[in-house]
């Protein structure tokens, strides 16, 4: 069997870590492991298959005679050193928002649009973690019928904001019950027994980038370029596996029953009838596995032609990194 050399920028972050342990869940054939991250953190290590291998500081050279690398950075970095990637002949999966809109740049859930990953030029994007979720849950039926919009509401667990977005929940948590106050850096305001209804830049219509990104996002993935979305990305105590309600209005009217089956048996997704007595996932629930969990299937009361549905998913796993590692299985078992 052949085996690849494979590289991870940004590898002692929360996604790359997880980048590592899929990897292995997935038995990729790995000849070469490079972990790479700033010079910090070079010189410390990594577990692989139970080795230690040593974490290298990122530069212009570092790609040399790597098949692939898996990128878990911030735009910034991510276009820094992309033209390098390229430059060396591996295949970028990048991670970032940083080139998803780019029309030269395909920008692939693999269930979905696995065949877009081939017409790379070198660099492939993951998507948005919300979006891919949602568009997980709803893709089965978009098979039924064209969608023409969807309203969504996205309930983000602090994973989203990284490392740091976990210890400030944690630490809010720990200040509370010990009856101090809790200390904001990474959020706006305090997350612990709280929501906050804002994730991202605010535009000028209004919107955040973060909610405008399902939109964007998804007219490329479900090649629909007229798909409209309002959506509502909203910060929760939740460590871990981001929800969304969602409702989608089809070009013709889809059954509760053909929305069910066709959920069901979509690859990746994990139809939730009769859980434990309930008819829903929750995130602890869908933490820590890559399947998208979605119940509550139902008719809108507000149009003949739409299903409203809720959904959850692992963001840091099937939101980032397990995704960036089946396009990498996608690519190499074609």
């Amino acid at each position: 069997m052949k085996s690849y050399n494979v590289a991870i920028l940004g590898a002692t972050g929360a996604v790359g870590q997880e980048m590592l342990k899929v990897l292995e869940e997935y038995n990729i054939p790995v000849n070469r492991l490079l972990p790479l991250a700033s010079a910090r953190s070079a010189g410390g290590t990594v577990k692989f298959h139970g080795e230690d291998v040593t974490i290298q500081e990122a530069t212009e050279d570092s790609f040399a005679g790597m098949d692939f690398v898996l990128g878990a950075v911030k735009n910034g970095m991510s276009r820094k050193f992309a033209p390098a990637i390229v430059k060396s002949g591996a295949v970028y999966i990048d991670n970032s928002s940083a080139f998803r809109l780019d029309p030269e740049v395909p920008l692939v859930v693999p269930e979905i649009n696995g065949e877009d990953a081939f017409t790379n030029k070198g660099i492939i994007s993951n998507p948005n973690c919300s979006s891919i979720i949602t568009l997980m849950a709803v893709a089965g039926i978009a098979r039924l019928s064209p969608i023409k919009s969807m309203v969504a509401c996205t309930y983000q667990a602090v994973s989203g904001a990284g490392q740091a977005g976990l210890m400030e929940l944690e630490n809010q948590m720990k200040a509370l019950t010990a009856g101090e106050k809790a200390v904001c850096s990474t959020f706006p305001t305090q997350i612990a027994l709280n929501v906050i209804p804002h994730i991202g830049d605010e535009l000028d219509n209004g919107y955040t980038d973060e909610e405008m990104k399902m939109q964007n996002e998804g007219r490329r993935i479900l090649h629909l370029p007229e798909l409209k979305v309002t959506c509502t990305c909203v910060r929760v105590p939740v460590m871990r596996s981001h929800s969304i309600a969602v409702t989608v209005r089809t070009e013709r009217p889809v059954s509760v029953q053909e929305a069910n089956e066709a959920i069901r048996s979509y690859p990746g997704c994990r139809l939730i009838e009769d859980y434990e007595g309930r008819n829903y996932p929750t995130p602890l629930d869908t933490s820590n596995q890559d399947l998208v969990w979605v119940g509550r299937v139902r008719r809108d009361l507000t149009d003949d032609n739409a299903l409203t549905l809720w959904c959850c998913g692992d963001q840091i796993r099937k939101g980032a990194a397990s995704n960036a590692v089946q396009i990498l299985k996608r690519m190499i078992e074609s």
